[in-house]
C-alpha cells in the first residue's frame, strides 16, 4: 500500500516515524511519501518538504511566510496527485491538513483519509471539528474523552491510546533505573538540584518564553540550582546561545525531567511528558497582546476552563497555568518557590500525575492506529476489486 504521511512539527515528526514502524508489521511492502523530518526520513519516508520549513505560529507569523506557507501546500498537492496513495494520514496541524484534506477529497477520491492525533477542537476552534468529519474517513483521537466528544455531533471517533504515554514507557523500559548516570550524561554539577526550562519548539515560541522562564530560574535558583534548558529537534544550538549565561543546554529532555526538581513548561504535550515522568511543573503561555486581548478571546476561543493537557485530563487545577497576563517573571518565580520547597504541594500534585496512566491506558497508539487504517483501506480494495 502507498502511505502519504503530513506532520508539521517535531512531535508530529516522531509520532508519524512510530507508525511508520507500527504500518509496516501489517505491511511489509509498503511505501510512504509526506512531509515531516528526520525521524520519519530515518522510517523510509520520502520527505517533500522538511517540517522545520513549516513550523510557524500565529496568524503575524504565517503572515510573514505567507509565500513559504503557499509554496508548501502547492507541494504537499502535487506530491499526493503524483503518489496517488492508498492513504492520507494527517497528523495535527489542523490549518495545514485541513485543506489538503479538503484538496484530496476532491481530486483524488479513491485515496481514504485518516486523521492521526486530530486537533483538540474538544479545547478551541470547536467548530473545526465538522471539516474534519466532512473530509476524513477515520478520525483516530489520542484522548479517551475524544470519542464521547465527537459523538455529541454525530461522529465517530475512536481512541487509539496516547503516543506520548507509550514514549514514555518505552523510555522507563530502557532506563529501568531511571536516575543511574543521569547526572554524568548531562554534565551536572553533583552538588545541585535541577530546574529544567522546557520553552517550546517553534522558534517564534521560544523567543517569546524563554527569556521570563530563564529570568524567573534565576531569581530563585542562587547556588543550590543548576538550570537546564531542553532544547526542540530542529532548532540548532546556536538559536539559544543570545538567551543563555551559563545555562546548560541539551537534548535529552527526558533524562532532564528526570533529574530535575521542578520544571517551567511551555504549554503543549511537554506539560503531558513532563506529569508522566513525575516532575512537578508549572505550564507557561505566551499570547501577543495578552492585556488588552485575553478577556475577549478566552470564550470565542476556548471551550473548557483548563488551558493544559494535564489539568484537561485530569479535569482540575493540578498545575499552575501561568497564561497570557499571567505570565510573568514574579508569578512564575514564585510558583517555582513552592514547586520546590512546598513539600506538601509537590507531594499532592506527584499523587494526582498518577492517575494519568490509569485514564490513558496502556494500550499501543501507533499499533492500534496502524491497524484501523490497514483495516480500512484493505476492506476498501476488496470492495473495489
Amino acid at each position: 500500500m502507498r502511505y502519504f504521511i503530513i506532520a508539521g512539527e517535531a512531535s508530529g515528526d516522531l509520532h508519524g516515524a512510530n507508525l511508520m514502524k507500527a504500518l509496516r508489521k501489517n505491511d511489509s511492502h509498503a511505501s510512504f511519501v509526506g512531509l515531516g523530518g528526520d525521524k520519519m526520513r530515518a522510517e523510509g519516508c520520502d520527505i517533500r518538504v522538511d517540517y522545520r520549513d513549516m513550523a510557524y505560529m500565529g496568524i503575524i507569523a504565517v503572515l510573514q511566510n505567507l509565500d513559504k506557507v503557499k509554496r508548501n501546500l502547492n507541494i504537499a498537492k502535487q506530491s499526493l496527485l503524483e503518489a496517488q496513495p492508498d492513504a492520507l494520514i494527517l497528523i495535527d496541524y489542523p490549518s495545514f491538513n485541513l485543506k489538503i484534506a479538503k484538496f484530496c477529497k476532491q481530486y483524488i477520491p479513491h485515496t481514504k483519509i485518516i486523521y492521526y492525533i486530530p486537533p483538540k477542537v474538544w479545547a478551541w476552534k470547536k467548530w473545526r471539528v465538522h471539516s474534519i468529519a466532512k473530509y476524513c474517513d477515520e478520525i483516530l483521537g489520542i484522548f479517551p474523552f475524544e470519542p464521547a466528544f465527537y459523538a455529541k455531533y454525530g461522529y465517530k471517533c475512536h481512541y487509539v491510546g496516547n503516543p506520548t504515554a507509550d514514549c514514555i514507557r518505552e523510555f522507563r523500559i530502557k532506563n529501568d533505573e531511571l536516575r543511574t548516570n543521569h547526572a554524568e550524561e548531562l554534565k551536572i554539577h553533583h552538588s545541585k538540584s535541577i530546574i529544567a526550562i522546557l520553552p517550546g519548539s517553534r522558534r517564534s515560541e521560544i523567543s517569546h518564553c524563554l527569556p521570563t522562564m530563564l529570568d524567573a530560574a534565576r531569581q530563585v535558583a542562587g547556588n543550590e540550582y543548576q538550570i537546564i534548558v531542553a532544547a526542540a529537534p530542529g532548532v540548532e544550538d546556536a538559536f539559544y546561545q543570545p538567551f543563555i549565561q551559563g545555562e546548560i543546554l541539551t537534548r535529552d529532555t527526558y533524562k532532564v525531567l528526570t533529574e530535575a526538581k521542578a520544571a517551567i513548561v511551555n504549554s503543549g504535550t511537554a506539560t503531558l511528558e513532563a506529569a508522566l515522568i513525575g516532575c512537578p511543573q508549572t505550564a507557561v503561555y505566551y499570547i501577543a497582546g495578552s492585556k488588552y486581548l485575553e478577556k475577549l478571546l478566552r470564550p470565542i476561543i476556548f471551550s473548557i476552563p483548563n488551558f493544559t493537557l494535564v489539568n484537561i485530563i485530569l479535569q482540575g487545577q493540578v498545575i499552575q497555568e501561568l497564561i497570557a497576563s499571567r505570565f510573568t517573571t514574579e508569578n512564575v518565580a514564585h510558583e517555582l518557590q513552592l514547586l520546590l520547597y512546598d513539600q506538601e504541594y509537590r507531594k499532592n500534585m506527584l499523587k494526582q500525575y498518577q492517575q494519568l496512566y490509569t485514564i490513558l491506558g496502556d494500550t499501543s497508539a501507533a499499533n492500534n492506529a496502524a491497524d484501523k487504517i490497514y483495516t480500512l483501506i484493505s476492506n476498501c480494495d476488496e470492495t473495489n476489486q
